[in-house]
């Protein structure tokens, strides 16, 4: 069943995430019949674990189900949660697009802002930081995600490919249809390139619930290859941090730019 909320205002909150929350499509099954609806939730949180987002236009730049070349826009009412009820149009592997609008954070404590880019192999930041001159502690940062899920519709058939987001996690191969053997690979592009070294944070969720991290470094052509297990669910994240353009900077008083890629997806059980 669709939630819908009371108001814009108490929609709108909960799309404010807290530093270093990643954030993530959620199908509620990752195999649906052809015709039958894709349902997903958007989720914002730590460990595998968050709080369900509500359907707002005015949070997101992208909102789509890709498969193959042919795009349909996700459509919703305001409020509406899960913020996915939309069959695809057609059987095969259904890739779920969102990108999100940028939202900004203030870092009243420094060693929240050392812990974030520590965490997400981002370290180089700190030194950088202190060469701009910046503050220790009441700067702001620009951030924005840009996720993907993979769904079976029917036979699953097909394969993910890049479709254009800023930065991008691409599977290199149908987790739905071939053999996993020795592990899913990926690639991660920002604008369109391989990001080399790019690291790559694994969620790992079995079926009783429990959650395993990882994380992996991509190869000099953005390339890593993912363990994986049957009947698990899977969320891989990887961040781009970066110096804000002259004009976001001005626009906003940012000093720092994050870019959030996600894909999520499940392993069949044998």
């Amino acid at each position: 069943m669709r939630l819908p909320l009371l108001s814009l205002a108490a929609s709108l909150a909960l799309v404010l995430p807290a530093e270093g929350h990643e954030f993530w499509i959620d199908p509620l099954s990752y195999s649906v019949a052809p015709g039958e609806p894709i349902v997903a939730d958007l989720r914002v949180g730590q460990g595998y674990k968050g709080n369900a987002q509500s359907y707002s236009t005015t949070t997101f730049r992208r909102f789509e189900i890709a498969q193959g070349a042919a795009l349909a826009p996700v459509t919703g009412m305001l409020g509406d949660r899960p913020a996915l009820y939309q069959a695809a149009p057609g059987e095969g592997l259904a890739v779920v697009l969102h990108v999100t609008k940028n939202l900004r954070l203030t870092y009243s404590d420094a060693q929240k802002f050392r812990d974030f880019v520590t965490h997400k192999g981002a370290a180089w930041t700190l030194d950088r930081h202190k060469a701009r001159g910046l503050p220790e502690d009441g700067f702001s940062e620009a951030y924005s995600r840009h996720a993907k899920a993979l769904v079976a519709v029917g036979d699953g058939a097909g394969a993910d490919r890049e479709y254009g987001l800023l930065t991008e996690i691409t599977a290199l191969a149908n987790p739905y249809t071939d053999d996993l053997s020795s592990g899913l690979p990926v690639r991660v592009t920002y604008e369109g390139a391989p990001r080399a070294g790019a690291q790559v944070e694994v969620f790992e969720k079995a079926e009783g619930g429990g959650v395993e991290v990882f994380t992996l470094t991509a190869d000099e052509d953005g390339r890593a290859v993912i363990p994986v297990r049957p009947g698990c669910r899977y969320m891989l994240d990887s961040v781009v941090l970066r110096e804000p353009s002259e004009a976001l900077a001005e626009k906003t008083g940012v000093v720092w730019e994050s870019l959030w890629a996600s894909l999520t997806f499940a392993v069949p059980a044998r």
